[in-house]
């Protein structure tokens, strides 16, 4: 089977910890270089993974290495450039989430992709999760009937990350724009991504950089002046231009109950996400229906080789297009200026 032949920007945490592995398992696609601004960790992760071709910098491996399409690994920042750079070499892209630091840097990337035609995907691994996919298939079938109703949280107690996370300059934001993202996309997603016209949200800054004992917390790399002065956390609602509201909320650290969970509310049935179940009615009577998914995956293979598929095949309908990454981006960017203006936000 051919391969798609990938260029790694970024040799942190998400390369080494999600993406590379899943690589090994790859049926379509194979990491032939990396890149990253410290290049020993470049060197390291290469000889690790087995890389032949190793680079300090994204320009350099545009130019030199035998690539198809590139994998964006790196602190958000970096997104916008790696991605505008590839699409202007004619490479592919896969870029983890969020799109781009702002609504601005996203329109900048979207115009280059578009510009030079290549295929995109934001790397969103819970829409290749078995058990989003159960519930988008009901929907897309019409079980759930109209959906017009979505509540979703990421609430950690205490789980503020160290590094790169909590500087808003190299990160874009705190809670909502790290894992918060995660639940509004599901919600979305099983919504059937409508279009996103209003939002009305507030973000917190007052846990912070918290001493409790006993908490471990994701290591990111350090930056330059590691600041902090990101949200701890944040919640709001989002209206959708077919009537549909969600609610949202996300935390890194809130004196409430850590929970995940997405309710997806429809005419005919309703879901949740976790654990997952079905509230409908069978027989004139009301049922509710626990579902097992008893096939484990691995959502950042299925995803890669999903990306692999449409790169070789020049088919730019991914699972998630550059339209639906931008769309996201502006919730995102309408988040945080509602809640820096403290009123409601027209997209």
């Amino acid at each position: 089977m051919e391969k798609l032949k990938i260029g790694i920007v970024g040799a942190g945490n998400i390369a080494n910890n999600a993406h590379l592995p899943a690589y090994k398992d790859c049926k379509n696609a194979v990491p032939t270089a990396i890149c990253d601004i410290n290049f020993e960790r470049a060197q390291e992760t290469a000889r690790k993974h087995g890389i032949g071709q190793v680079y300090a910098s994204v320009e350099e491996m545009l130019e030199k290495a035998d690539i198809d399409a590139v994998d964006i690994c790196t602190w958000n920042n970096a997104h916008a450039p790696a991605c505008i750079a590839a699409a202007k070499a004619g490479k592919h892209v896969l870029c983890e989430k969020p799109l781009a630091l702002n609504l601005t840097q996203a329109l900048e990337m979207e115009r280059a992709v578009e510009e030079a035609g290549v295929v995109f995907m934001l790397a969103v691994p819970s829409r290749f999760g078995y058990e989003n996919m159960y519930v988008r298939d009901m929907y897309e079938r019409g079980e759930l009937g109209e959906v017009y109703y979505a509540k979703t949280s990421a609430i950690r107690r205490r789980g503020t990350p160290f590094g790169w996370f909590t500087d808003h300059k190299t990160s874009g934001g705190g809670s909502v724009i790290d894992i918060g993202i995660h639940r509004i996309d599901a919600a979305w997603y099983l919504m059937g991504t409508p279009k996103p016209i209003r939002v009305s949200a507030n973000i917190f800054h007052k846990i912070g950089d918290y001493q409790t004992k006993g908490v471990g917390r994701w290591i990111g790399t350090p930056c330059p002046d590691n600041r902090f002065d990101c949200e701890d956390s944040g919640a709001g609602v989002i209206h959708f231009e077919n009537g549909a509201v969600m609610l949202f909320e996300a935390s890194w650290a809130l004196n409430a109950e850590a929970k995940e969970e997405t309710i997806i509310c429809g005419a005919k049935a309703g879901v949740n996400l976790e654990p997952l179940t079905v509230y409908g009615e069978r027989n004139d009577y009301l049922s509710t229906d626990g579902i097992t998914v008893f096939e484990s995956n691995n959502k950042f293979l299925l995803e890669i080789e999903h990306f692999a598929e449409h790169a070789l095949a020049g088919d730019r309908n991914t699972k998630y297009p550059m339209e639906q990454a931008v769309q996201m981006q502006s919730m995102l960017q309408a988040i945080y200026d509602s809640a820096e203006a403290k009123k409601e936000i027209i997209l």
